[in-house]
């Protein structure tokens, strides 16, 4: 097909162009955009109907006029260049390189939009990925090919704990590669540069494939950036055979981008000024996760967004649990008492954390000892709620008990250092820890033999190092 230039624009409406009397073009087709001081710009068809489209620009419109502007339609949709020499290298949210190194030239060139994989080719979930976060390793396990977003606030380290999570993260029953693609949407400079000197610091950056996309940067670029990042992935996954762990943040920026499209179209606005085909919209992204029969590769995906006001009834967080697999839920609360992660175990849920743990995998005391754990918490977080009203004293000692322990779970359970990766067996053996003050009787809902195997054998091991 033989690329078509037009200067048929009838109006220029935020990051869109609408071209008149154009014939054949497709819905994400590539354009290429040159203003009247011969500056070329690319762009997408967004909408097409019989002799008219609406392409969107990547990129400023500033200075582009209906009169002198030229859009040519290039007969191709949007692809990128994919290779295993992108691991280590930072790019931007169009994946231009922007480290200084070369850009990337490849056989390889896939459309960045992708597909959904087929119900029927999809494999079960089964493997547990430890990120060295006890809070999440041992009460809301993350497994191989979920999608496990976390939900967070104004504020909150969630940029700090993804970081983490990146540097941290590996698949314990597979000597298979482990890679992960970090892209940023949406972020502030200082937020960049937290990201490029904490991957490049701790040598994390080696297996890393990072996408940045600032504030700073044309909205339409944040449409782009996620599909970039998991088309990189499914490379790395399904061609180079690797576990890929991709991490999205801030996905409250990419729907504030679908936002601004949908008020430039005149589009008839869904809850909150969303676009009412927004949960699709991150279908299209969340359902590229996953493990296909057959293949080696598995893509696993940690989603981040920011809660409008902390609202989680908000469009955002509302549909993105719906579409994936549980939730991770930060805290203000656990913040202001200095507590890091600030991850609310009781909010979070991991609906695939029974697939992922037991023996083979974890413990076989895993599932037994998190129940344990939730019951105490969620009793010593009940009681603690009784004090603001009635006041400490009024308390019995079993009280004063579960309330100890609820303050114990958080100090020395939730709470971890920056820096510190804690393995599976260290997090269960501290759960054990937590449950110290409770009889055996009391440990309702782990079964005797447990309790007999980990727990009396954990204390005859103290007592044999302190004896010695």
């Amino acid at each position: 097909m033989i690329p078509v230039s037009y200067k048929s624009i009838s109006q220029v409406a935020g990051p869109l162009l609408f071209v008149e009397k154009v014939r054949d073009a497709a819905y994400g087709e590539i354009v290429e955009i040159t203003n009247a001081l011969g500056e070329r710009l690319r762009g997408q068809v967004l909408d097409t109907r019989e002799g008219f489209a609406v392409v969107q620009v990547f990129g400023s419109t500033i200075g582009l006029d209906t009169k002198e502007t030229s859009v040519r339609f290039l007969g191709e949709t949007a692809k990128v260049a994919v290779s295993d020499e992108m691991l280590g290298r930072i790019f931007d949210g169009l994946g231009n390189p922007r480290d200084n190194g070369p850009p990337i030239i490849s056989k390889h060139k896939v459309d960045i939009v992708g597909s959904g994989i087929n119900p029927y080719a999809r494999e079960e979930p089964s493997e547990f990925i430890q990120t060295g976060i006890s809070a999440i390793d041992g009460m809301n396990t993350l497994v191989r090919g979920q999608k496990l977003p976390i939900f967070s606030g104004s504020g909150l380290p969630h940029n700090m704990l993804a970081a983490q999570i990146a540097r941290q993260a590996k698949v314990l029953t597979s000597s298979e590669n482990f890679a992960v693609v970090f892209a940023a949407i949406g972020i502030t400079s200082e937020e960049a540069n937290f990201f490029i000197k904490e991957f490049e610091e701790t040598g994390a950056l080696e297996r890393t494939v990072l996408f940045l996309n600032l504030s700073s940067d044309p909205s339409m670029e944040r449409i782009l950036t996620p599909r970039l990042a998991l088309t990189t992935a499914e490379y790395l996954a399904y061609d180079c055979e690797s576990h890929v762990l991709v991490i999205l943040t801030d996905m409250t920026n990419y729907c504030e981008a679908l936002r601004e499209i949908s008020a430039a179209r005149n589009e008839v606005p869904g809850r909150r000024g969303y676009p009412g085909y927004m949960y699709t919209d991150l279908a299209t992204i969340y359902e590229r996760a996953g493990k296909i029969k057959g293949r080696k590769g598995s893509i696993t995906q940690i989603p981040i967004l920011t809660m409008p006001a902390d609202d989680k009834t908000h469009p955002i967080p509302d549909l993105t649990g719906y579409i994936t697999e549980g939730q991770i839920y930060l805290s203000r609360e656990l913040e202001r008492a200095g507590i890091y992660p600030p991850i609310d175990v009781l909010e979070s849920l991991s609906r695939l954390m029974n697939q992922g743990i037991g023996p083979g995998r974890t413990r076989e005391d895993h599932r037994a000892l998190a129940d344990q754990l939730y019951a105490v918490y969620a009793q010593g977080k009940d009681i603690r709620a009784l004090v603001a009203i009635v006041g400490e004293e009024a308390l019995s000692e079993t009280d004063r008990k579960y309330l100890r322990i609820a303050e114990d779970f958080e100090r020395r359970f939730v709470n971890q250092g920056v820096m510190e990766d804690r393995s599976i067996e260290v997090t269960l053996d501290l759960g054990w820890s937590i449950l110290d003050p409770l009889s055996d009787s009391e440990l309702k809902r782990i079964k005797p033999e447990l309790i007999e195997k980990y727990r009396k054998k954990r204390k005859a091991e103290i007592g044999a190092t302190v004896m010695s």
